[in-house]
């Protein structure tokens, strides 16, 4: 499948120059690409309204976890279409001190993304925030607003049309759909630069849990997020830049430069939040043990160019303590492509998220360790105008409620970037765990699964 992908990225791509190509006496070049949708407000630019707007597109199959439903029959595979990520930014600098962001649309929409007899789009705002500089350079600037703003990790706050990977290790944005609006909290913020330092600090106002569209399960002996009590969350995320710094527009962090920064950082960040679970005491149940929520990551982060030739090299590597609480365990796949499962007691897993499809042990309360590296080609790779990017990443996670076993995901693939960022091709390949129930032992880990995807991202 990967030679087949490389030869109809190649043969494209060798197409192209040929209907492009003009005589020697032919009109001059093209000017550079400029930002089609960006409206400058004074005649320098300092001040500008932009609009981007970006799709992902998922062809996809899958090998079903155990006792997976789709349409209430068991399905051993599944192939799906869907768009995983669509959305429209509106952001500018209006004033010397004055910056807005806006984002809106929707994620994760295949066939099975509303089972119910409703199939309008779950469109919504992902971002909107104000923000003022307080600094002639971007020392200090103040925000607020509904935002992605995070501590923790960089994969915290992604920008998810420029990461390496298909997809961003989904782990890191710890709260997910469950107290906060796909990663976005009502927050206010501090960010800046200052000298090799890239800081930024949050207080942020989460969601009841009770608010996330899921149905709630009682008060059980392992923890959850609690339903009684309301209190902030602090974050704090700090950089340290060996060369040169990150890009500050956004408060979204960029997956790959492509070779055109050198960066090299390490990073600590953490997340605070207390009386944020809850669990029922044992033997006892009548008692309820509140419990904090404690996150905290160190990592680094490589992204530079190694040649003249443009190759360049982009690695990550991140280290998570997770602290949800007693025995907290959610398993979750990205656009799952199953409804149901035809599993019960004793072998079907109780606790919080579904366990078909594709869905695994997501988040928990343990350790986890998280890398990913890619290479991209040199110009003219194959003696073709695309460039070619082969990745690979590594999760490995020991959650308590795994009775001490790890679990391992491995996923590798190949882009094949057409125009950068704004149109590419991903095929990605990942393998992945599954896991049962045993009455004499707890969970289990069953055989494991794959998946393929053939990505497409049209972002500009």
């Amino acid at each position: 499948m990967r030679s087949a992908f490389l030869a109809t990225c190649l043969g494209l791509s060798l197409y192209s120059n040929a209907q492009v190509s003009l005589p020697a006496e032919g009109p001059p070049a093209p000017e550079p690409e400029k930002d089609a949708l960006k409206f400058n407000l004074n005649q320098s630019g300092s001040h500008y309204f932009q609009f981007t707007l970006s799709n992902q597109t998922w062809l996809r199959f899958n090998e079903s976890n155990p006792g997976t439903l789709v349409e209430n029959r068991v399905k051993d595979n599944t192939f799906d279409i869907g768009l995983r990520r669509t959305r429209f930014q509106a952001f500018g600098q209006i004033t010397d001190k004055v910056f807005v962001y806006f984002q809106f649309g929707m994620n994760n929409f295949n066939s099975q993304y509303n089972t119910g007899n409703n199939r309008k789009l779950h469109a919504f705002f992902h971002d909107a925030l104000g923000e003022y500089k307080f600094s002639k350079g971007n020392q200090l600037k103040v925000g607020g607003g509904l935002t992605i703003a995070n501590g923790l990790s960089r994969f915290s706050q992604p920008s998810v049309s420029t990461i390496m990977t298909m997809d961003v290790p989904v782990f890191a944005q710890t709260t997910v759909d469950q107290t906060d609006e796909f990663s976005r909290k009502l927050s206010v913020y501090a960010r800046g630069q200052i000298g090799k330092f890239d800081y930024r600090f949050i207080l942020s106002d989460p969601f009841p849990i009770t608010s996330s569209g899921a149905a709630q399960n009682g008060l059980t002996n392992v923890s959850n997020f609690a339903q009684y009590g309301h209190t902030l969350q602090q974050q704090g995320y700090l950089i340290y830049q060996f060369f040169e710094h990150e890009n500050h527009t956004t408060p979204y962090m960029t997956g790959t430069y492509l070779g055109k920064k050198k960066i090299f950082n390490i990073a600590v960040g953490g997340i605070y939040q207390k009386d944020a679970m809850w669990h029922m005491e044992i033997p006892n149940p009548t008692d309820t043990i509140y419990e904090d929520l404690k996150l905290f990551a160190v990592e680094s982060f490589l992204d530079m160019p190694l040649s003249s030739k443009q190759d360049a090299i982009s690695a990550y590597a991140g280290f998570f303590n997770t602290d949800y609480g007693k025995d907290y365990l959610r398993f979750n796949g990205s656009m799952n492509p199953a409804n149901g499962t035809s599993l019960s007691a004793p072998s079907a897993i109780t606790g919080h998220g579904p366990t078909f499809g594709n869905s695994h042990p997501m988040f928990g309360t343990g350790k986890v360790i998280y890398t990913q590296v890619g290479y991209l080609f040199p110009e003219n790779f194959l003696k073709s105008k695309s460039r070619f990017m082969p990745y690979a990443s590594f999760t490995h996670a020991k959650y308590d409620r795994l009775n001490g076993k790890s679990m391992e995901i491995y996923n590798a693939g190949i882009n094949c970037l057409i125009n950068g960022h704004r149109s590419k091709f991903t095929l990605d390949w990942q393998n992945r765990p599954t896991y049962e129930t045993s009455v004499a032992t707890g969970i289990v880990k069953g055989a494991r699964k794959n998946t393929v995807t053939l990505q497409y991202q049209i972002f500009f």
